[in-house]
């Protein structure tokens, strides 16, 4: 931020309108309580490295969190990581290692890759393996609520989708359709195709946990239900993810949190990220035509990739390819080099220069320019987060300031002063709502966080209970690598970076 932000901003007579998934229509947006904003969006499943896919939804709601807490709202916003998932288990198996160390590394590794994106941390990164008690609980009331039921012959229990007659509406899909475009288990323990897993019975080698229903595991849908629901309860502001969510996992989201709460709406605002794509192809790992993050970085620098991510609207399909993040790199370059050429001319001394009437005009013309950036940035933004126009916007700051002084018979006199100083602090200051601006060296700011160590000793804390001493001990020298000691006291476990 930058000082005197308040008269830089300008003001808006708009307010904030989103595209409402849920409604299909663009709404305006009133938050659940005054000046407060709760935000959930859908984390990654940790097995491997990240492809630049999943960098799409963190830096776009990085950006509206930004603009959020600039127009003076309390933002609370919540980031999963799904680290109990068969995708996971799979990729242990393979490497021999343990399912929830392979997942809390990649963790890492992924939240490293967003610091390097210039995302600042969320307020929560909850992890399903620390929320197994909230998800047994949430199923047994859905149980005992007749929306969900034990199978006959199994430890797996099975959300009833017609027992939640609003089923369907978040993707406007009617059941014949879903079972048409779904890849539909035809399990005889299930009343109806749709149900989906609520919780799965144990298998060997795989992680589970003890339950009313027998040793299991939990489904992927009811993860995030009870994850959002512990950290803003129903009726939070907004959900979001990308559009390959919506059906089936937010649509089951849906109706096992609305009947565990028998309140609706459990999400007031559903916003959807569009794909990345390759070509004419979704991105996607099991198509195997993905590029990582960290490859992305390396070949065309961090700040070049936000850029691009940011310049098209999150509804709108993003292609990955040589030409568009060159296209951004210089686009970018273009508005580094106004801040630099301007703080330049602002060095210079000020004269007081009789100005004739053409030259006066000119700068009470551009005055107007510089006047309208602030307004026309926050209703470009207050239009359903439209990151692509507000960049726009302060293209054409630059164009118009620019104009006026890089001409060759330019003078600064004292008039044309403040309106520079006023361009520059406009570029700094909408720069840092984008983020724009974040230093670009991959080394700042990286490193485990305090989060992810609380987490990492309760995974060791229940493997000493269960007696696993080799997992305990293997988590502890991990976390020395890393630059955490660990001290065992009588009042608990305390840490320290070394």
């Amino acid at each position: 931020m930058v000082e005197n932000a308040e008269n830089i901003k300008g003001g808006s007579d708009m307010t904030i309108k989103v595209y409402n998934t849920l409604t299909k229509q663009k709404e305006e947006f009133i938050p659940r309580e005054e000046g407060k904003v709760s935000i959930y969006v859908c984390g990654v499943t940790p097995y491997d490295y990240a492809h630049i896919g999943n960098a799409r939804p963190p830096v776009v709601w990085d950006c509206i969190r930004r603009f959020l807490r600039d127009q003076g709202y309390q933002v609370r916003m919540v980031q999963n990581f799904t680290d109990v998932d068969d995708k996971i288990i799979r990729r242990s198996q393979e490497k021999g290692m343990d399912p929830l160390e392979l997942s809390a590394e990649y963790s890492r590794v992924y939240l490293e890759d967003l610091t390097d994106l210039g995302v600042e941390r969320v307020e929560f990164y909850p992890r399903v393996s620390l929320h197994i008690q909230e998800i047994i609980e949430m199923v047994k009331t859905l149980v005992e609520k007749g929306h969900a039921y034990k199978s006959a012959s199994t430890g797996d229990v099975y959300f009833d989708i017609q027992s939640f007659p609003d089923y369907g509406k978040l993707s406007g899909r009617s059941q014949e359709e879903m079972m048409a475009g779904a890849r539909v288990d035809l399990n005889e323990e299930k009343k109806h195709p749709m149900d989906f897993a609520l919780w799965k019975a144990a298998k060997p080698g795989e992680p589970s946990w003890d339950s009313p229903w027998g040793k299991g595991r939990p489904g992927w849908h009811i993860e995030c239900s009870a994850m959002s629901l512990k950290y803003l309860e129903s009726g939070f502001d907004f959900h979001g993810g990308g559009t390959d969510l919506i059906f089936p996992h937010h649509e089951n989201e849906i109706a096992q949190s609305e009947g565990f709460t028998g309140q609706e709406p459990f999400v007031r605002y559903w916003l959807h990220s569009a794909f990345i794509n390759m070509g004419s192809d979704k991105m996607s790992k099991s198509l195997g035509n993905f590029v990582t993050i960290r490859e992305a970085i390396q070949k065309f620098s961090a700040k070049a990739v936000r850029f691009w991510i940011l310049g098209t609207h999150y509804g709108n399909p993003l292609s990955f390819g040589e030409e568009e993040l060159k296209a951004a790199a210089r686009g970018l370059e273009r508005l580094e080099n106004a801040k630099q050429n301007w703080a330049h001319l602002l060095e210079s001394a000020s004269e007081e220069l009789n100005l004739d009437p053409d030259e006066q005009k000119q700068v009470e013309e551009v005055k107007t320019l510089v006047d309208q950036a602030g307004p026309r940035f926050i209703q470009a933004m207050e239009d359903d987060f439209n990151t692509a126009l507000a960049l726009g916007v302060l293209y054409e700051l630059v164009r118009d300031v620019n104009k006026w002084c890089l001409a060759e018979d330019f003078k600064l006199s004292l008039a044309g002063r403040p309106i520079l100083e006023q361009a520059l602090s406009a570029l700094n200051h909408y720069g840092e709502v984008l983020g724009i601006w974040f230093a670009p060296s991959a080394e700042e700011g990286v490193g485990i966080t305090e989060q992810q160590i609380e987490d990492l000793i309760a995974h060791r804390q229940q493997a000493r209970k269960e007696r696993d001493f080799q997992k305990a001990d293997r988590i502890r020298d991990d976390l020395k690598e890393q630059g955490i000691i660990l001290e065992d006291t009588p009042q608990g476990v305390r840490w320290k970076r070394g």
